[in-house]
């Protein structure tokens, strides 16, 4: 559903919401190792987040990755559409270029409600609401 891009990004996003609701900051190598993501990979993920805003960082010491109060209110919406841009929400569930309402494909109408239905969930999810479920081991980040 996802691309692997954007698995590892919604991962990394709900990790560093968990720690900055505990008021701390995190590393790219502690990152990596908390959602199972190669470094560089994770890295360049993190960057572009940075970048559109979803995700502060800051150098030095104290440095590291970190969601503000305002970050955390961001929809899990936004993180997709970051990544993969608005293809989850738009595309064809077979991946066919001219499928539409007037020319669908085999699954398009019954794919239709479900791409409604994950929007819903994902604009509904803010970044900010896992860090419960993370810190009482409800929810798990890795394989």
């Amino acid at each position: 559903m996802f691309s692997r891009t954007c698995e590892h990004a919604i991962r990394a996003v709900i990790y560093v919401s968990c720690q900055s609701a505990k008021g701390k900051r995190c590393g790219i190598a502690e990152i990596s190792v908390a959602v199972d993501a190669p470094e560089s990979f994770t890295a360049k993920i993190l960057q572009d987040l940075v970048k559109k805003g979803l995700m502060g960082s800051a150098k030095g010491p104290k440095g590291g990755f970190y969601l503000t109060q305002e970050m955390s209110e961001c929809s899990m919406a936004d993180v997709v559409r970051a990544i993969d841009g608005e293809h989850l929400f738009e595309g064809c569930a077979l991946g066919l270029r001219q499928c539409s309402e007037k020319r669908p494909c085999p699954l398009h109408h019954e794919f239709k409600k479900i791409r409604s239905e994950i929007r819903t969930m994902l604009e509904h999810s803010r970044l900010g609401a896992f860090s419960d479920n993370l810190t009482n081991k409800i929810a798990f980040l890795k394989r």
